[in-house]
């Protein structure tokens, strides 16, 4: 029912890619060899900003283990049945992370006997190895969201959650039944770990496309609690999210002081169509 996502294009010409024998090749003759993991590196290093973008290992591995434990798992259902409303196609998420939430609306999918041909990218080859180690369902990419190796109008759901939307790659990859689903903060997102680690909490605006080029299909705000029980889970939580580099010493002392806390999930899902 769940099938890879084989339309893949050369990051450096934009040619289409044939897959032979564990690489990929374009008629100019770019290769791009499949990992062992089961990945493929589209992120040539001229397009790189750093050494190593994206998440680093450690942020990856303490957001596996603190989404296995789920405690997002309501957000990752509610993201599932706005999937499904629309079933079939091909899939993008773009900015993919450890794969969690794609997996559970991959599941679903199956579960309801739905298909899709599905493709995830992620900057960070970290995220991306964790996730191709998992699932062979899908085309992991190293990729970027300002240059997505994917021909235009080729993606009928293009998921981004928590991730830095790029409108003009976005309406290009999407085809003309396409929908963006948007998964971002709400204002109290996390609220109760902010107060801890920041002397002041500033509401950050949801990274939504601004021009009026896409038309808001649905939205809905997802909210609920959720209890950490142990120090080595709220280390987690504060690892998995940039928060840990931005809060200051003190403030990441006294969240790593902490045996237990309560959290609030607060999120916004929207559906886009161009």
């Amino acid at each position: 029912m769940i099938t890879p996502f084989s339309q893949l294009c050369c990051p450096l010409d934009g040619a289409d890619l044939t897959l032979n024998d564990k690489t990929w090749r374009c008629e100019q003759g770019h290769s791009f060899d499949v990992a062992k993991q089961g990945y493929v590196n589209l992120l040539p290093v001229q397009n790189k900003r750093s050494k190593d973008p994206g998440d680093s290992k450690a942020m990856v591995q303490a957001r596996s283990r603190f989404l296995g434990e789920g405690f997002y798992a309501p957000l990752a259902e509610a993201l599932a049945t706005q999937v499904l409303a629309q079933p079939g196609g091909a899939l993008l998420d773009a900015g993919c992370g450890e794969g969690y939430y794609l997996r559970n609306v991959l599941d679903h999918a199956t579960a309801c006997g739905a298909e899709f041909s599905a493709a995830a990218l992620d900057i960070s080859k970290w995220a991306v190895q964790a996730a191709a180690k998992r699932d062979k369902r899908v085309s992991w990419l190293v990729a970027s969201n300002s240059s997505i190796p994917v021909p235009a109008n080729s993606i009928d759901t293009l998921l981004c959650v928590f991730g830095f939307p790029v409108e003009s790659e976005f309406k290009r990859v999407l085809s003309n039944r396409g929908r963006l689903m948007m998964v971002d903060p709400a204002p109290d997102h996390l609220h109760e770990l902010k107060q801890l680690i920041y002397d002041e909490v500033k509401d950050k605006p949801a990274s939504l496309p601004v021009s009026d080029t896409w038309t808001l299909v649905t939205e809905e705000r997802v909210t609920f609690g959720v209890e950490l029980t142990s120090r080595e889970v709220i280390h987690d939580l504060l690892g998995m999210t940039p928060h840990l580099y931005r809060a200051s010493s003190a403030g990441r002392e006294r969240a790593e002081a902490l045996t237990s806390l309560t959290v609030t999930v607060d999120v916004w899902l929207r559906v886009f169509k161009v």
